[in-house]
C-alpha cells in the first residue's frame, strides 16, 4: 500500500436534497482527508470506469441509487471483479441491501416500526388512523404516502412496505464510525425533520442503537441509526443507513467534528490495512 493510498472519493456535488447541502459536507471531508490520502472526486455515474487504478472507493453522498439502479449494480459487479475495496463493505445489510432489513427486524422482534410487505400480515399491525406506504426500494422519502385503513384494500401489493404512522415526539440519529459511537441529532420539531440539533444521548439510547449496529456486522464503515420518539417515551428503528448516510456535520461543534475526521482516517487506515493483507 502505498504512502498516501489512492481513494476514489464518489459523490454527487449536485444532488438537490432537501435542507441539506451534499456538496459541502464532502468538499469538508476531502479537504480533511486529503492530508493521509490521495483524492479524486468522481460521480457516482463514472465509478465504475475509473475505479481501477486506486486503492479503494469511498461511497459519500452519492444520492439514492434507485435514480441509477442499472449502473449502481454494474459498479458493485465491477468492484468485485477487480478486488477494489468499497467503503463502505458492500456487505451491509441494511439499507446498502434494500428495505428487507425492516422486515427481517420486525419478524426477528427488535425495537422497530413494525413493518409488512403482505395484506395477509396487515394484522400484524397495530391499528391505527393512517398507515406509511414505502417502495421496497425507496430512499429519502421517495414515493412515501400515507393512507387510512379502508385505502389500503385498493393496494398493489409486491414492491412496497406498510407500517403504522407513528405520532411521535421526534427524529433522532446515532452516527457510528466502524462500531463505535461519534455523536447524535435530533429534530425537536417533527414537521422540520432535517433542522437538527445535538442530541445528548443516555445510556439506554446508546444501548439502543449499539443492537443495530452490531445486528448489521460491518466491520469497517460510517452507519447512521433513525430512530424516533414514542409518546411513551419508547425508542423505535426507522432506519439504519450503510449506504451513503448524510453526516449533517454543520451541525455539530468544531470539536465534534474534528473528532469524526480523525476517526474517519482511522477507520479508512485500518480498512486499508485490513484489505491489502495476502
Amino acid at each position: 500500500m502505498p504512502a498516501r493510498p489512492r481513494l476514489l472519493y464518489v459523490t454527487d456535488l449536485a444532488y438537490p436534497a432537501r435542507g441539506r447541502r451534499y456538496c459541502d459536507e464532502d468538499i469538508f471531508l476531502t479537504s480533511r482527508l486529503r492530508a493521509d490520502f490521495g483524492i479524486a472526486l468522481c460521480h457516482p455515474l463514472d465509478a465504475a470506469a475509473l475505479m481501477d487504478g486506486f486503492d479503494a472507493v469511498v461511497v459519500r453522498n452519492s444520492g439514492p441509487v434507485l435514480h441509477h439502479q442499472q449502473e449502481y449494480d454494474a459498479f458493485r459487479e465491477r468492484a468485485t471483479a477487480l478486488g477494489t475495496p468499497v467503503y463502505n463493505p458492500l456487505t451491509g445489510r441494511a439499507d446498502m441491501a434494500g428495505k428487507q432489513y425492516l422486515l427481517d427486524l420486525t419478524g426477528a422482534g427488535y425495537p422497530v416500526i413494525p413493518t409488512v410487505d403482505r395484506p395477509e400480515d396487515l394484522k400484524r399491525l397495530p391499528e391505527t388512523a393512517s398507515y406509511a406506504v414505502k417502495p421496497k426500494a425507496g430512499a429519502d422519502s421517495i414515493g412515501l404516502r400515507f393512507l387510512t385503513g379502508a385505502e389500503l384494500t385498493g393496494l398493489t401489493w409486491g414492491d412496497v412496505l406498510v407500517q403504522p404512522r407513528v405520532d411521535f415526539r421526534y427524529e433522532v440519529s446515532f452516527f457510528y464510525v466502524d462500531d463505535t459511537f461519534q455523536y447524535a441529532l435530533y429534530a425537536p420539531d417533527p414537521d422540520r425533520r432535517w433542522v437538527l440539533e445535538p442530541y445528548e444521548p443516555t445510556d439506554a439510547d446508546l444501548g439502543f442503537a449499539r443492537r443495530f449496529v452490531d445486528w448489521n456486522t460491518l466491520d469497517h464503515g460510517i452507519q447512521r441509526v433513525d430512530a424516533c420518539r414514542t409518546r411513551d417515551g419508547d425508542l423505535l428503528l426507522v432506519e439504519l443507513e450503510d449506504l451513503n448516510p448524510y453526516l449533517s456535520l454543520d451541525r455539530v461543534p468544531e470539536s465534534v467534528r474534528d473528532a469524526f475526521v480523525d476517526a474517519m482516517k482511522a477507520s479508512l487506515h485500518r480498512f486499508l490495512d485490513t484489505v491489502s493483507r495476502p
